[in-house]
């Protein structure tokens, strides 16, 4: 890691993206107006070499910041390998008695995200952020994240994305959250499977053939949805068990995969099976993963699993608010949906690429002034809708149109609407969006609202 003050980024105030290609991520140098900040607090800002000892040490520093336990050597040599495609980076404090180890981290890289219409859009996924309970309140968490936005835009990344822990931190940003996920609880017992009957098998499987089949369905599906990312590598085989220390949990998970009556893979379930203590031989399932490429392979899966023998109780982390298990059982009731939260928090960083890059559901002329206290997205469009789905977008500054809808509206809004999933009659309501012109709102949400409910299945 490079001690000097880098001399060749961007603000985004005052330079256009330069469209740097996305994979040469790593190279660019850290920002130079966060490493001013920090280094006025007597700390220090820098990217991490994967292929040194010191992304042993980041690693170490991220798990204590999660509250992890530290890691093994052997996980720490597992990570290194599978993490080395990531830009690290971290913040130094050499009067601490460890200077060698950061007192914050992130991690970041570009990847497809999802948008309505079969479509996606290079993102900018955010990752593993944490600033040591030693060091809080000293801007160093405002510097990493202004550091990744300043990062994207430098590169010609038009959206930027976290998975968050907490709420009330990335609104400051520019965040919205866009995807929203929820815990389900079936109760086995009064749940009786009434959905179809599918015409293929349930099959267990290594995990080795987990790995690769899951790889396979997780890119063949992800424009389906709304909010999936493409992911391989290191986020698909920790599901699986893989680069984790709980070797002991690792061990329970079990693999099954739908393949059709012509022998295609067409879903993978990943789960564990626990024994309720003092329940006479009764068990929870607990579902880590799902994924299905066709509506035959779901009601195949889900139905295995409601049935298997001495489970009373099916639970499933992160899945969409909106199931059709609970369509596809006996006692709607049996089927309950909890802790219903958002997940996916999207950031606009380019309107016109970001907006351009989506599939809308009616025609339709928007002007849109976009506040952006960062600067990135600040403007005021014209946004044209053709029959389509297609939309242009163009700086604008005359009267409003007779035939357009115009709303005023920050960033954030802006981007919490962008995957289709917010009404924006909602937001309008609760006073995070003004409408320029009337019944603006409802227009809006006619074109933008996805019939796809917008969903991320995993953390990252």
């Amino acid at each position: 890691m490079s001690n000097e003050r880098p001399t060749n980024n961007t603000a985004p105030n005052d330079t256009a993206p330069n469209n740097t290609a996305p994979n040469n991520h790593k190279q660019l140098p850290i920002d130079s107006d966060s490493f001013d900040s920090l280094a006025t607090r007597g700390l220090r800002l820098g990217l991490v070499d994967t292929d040194s000892a010191e992304f042993s040490l980041w690693l170490q520093a991220e798990a204590r910041g999660f509250h992890s336990p530290r890691l093994s050597d052997e996980t720490i040599a597992d990570q290194v390998r599978v993490l080395a495609d990531r830009r690290t980076t971290g913040v130094w404090d050499e009067s601490a008695a460890d200077a060698a180890s950061p007192i914050a981290s992130v991690s970041s890289w570009p990847t497809e995200l999802t948008v309505p219409g079969h479509a996606s859009v290079t993102s900018w996924a955010i990752s593993a952020v944490t600033v040591a309970p030693t060091h809080r309140r000293r801007g160093i968490a405002r510097a990493l994240l202004e550091a990744e936005l300043r990062t994207a835009h430098a590169l010609g990344v038009p959206v930027a994305m976290l998975t968050v822990s907490e709420a009330t931190i990335y609104g400051r940003y520019g965040f919205g959250p866009a995807a929203m996920g929820a815990d389900w609880t079936i109760d086995t017992r009064r749940a009786k499977w009434t959905g179809p009957a599918a015409s293929g098998r349930v099959q267990f499987v290594t995990l080795d053939q987990a790995v690769a089949a899951g790889v396979e369905l997780n890119e063949r599906v992800r424009l389906d949805t709304p909010g999936e990312i493409g992911f391989s590598g290191f986020l698909w085989e920790r599901k699986l068990g893989i680069h984790v220390d709980d070797k002991t949990q690792a061990k329970q998970l079990r693999y099954v995969r739908y393949d059709d009556a012509d022998g295609v893979a067409q879903g993978l379930a990943i789960y564990r099976v626990v024994e309720i203590p003092e329940g006479g031989f009764t068990h929870t399932l607990d579902l880590q993963y799902l994924v299905t490429a066709t509506d035959d392979a779901y009601a195949g899966l889900w139905r295995y699993l409601l049935e298997i023998d001495l489970v009373v109780e099916v639970t499933a982390s992160l899945r969409s608010v909106e199931e059709p298990i609970s369509w596809q059982v006996s006692d709607y009731r049996a089927a309950r949906k909890k802790d219903e939260r958002d997940h996916l928090w999207t950031r606009i960083l380019d309107l016109p690429t970001a907006l351009e890059a989506r599939r809308y559901g009616v025609p339709g002329r928007f002007l849109l002034e976009v506040a952006d206290p960062l600067g990135f997205a600040q403007d005021r469009v014209l946004m044209t809708i053709n029959a389509t789905g297609s939309a242009l977008v163009v700086p604008f500054d005359g009267a409003v149109p007779d035939d357009a809808a115009a709303l005023s509206l920050s960033i954030n809004e802006l981007s919490a609407l962008y995957l289709g999933g917010i009404s924006a009659v909602l937001l309008a309501r609760a006073g995070r969006i003004t409408e320029l012109t009337p019944d603006a709102a409802s227009a809006v949400d006619l074109s933008f609202r996805s019939a796809v409910t917008p969903r991320l299945s995993i953390w990252f």
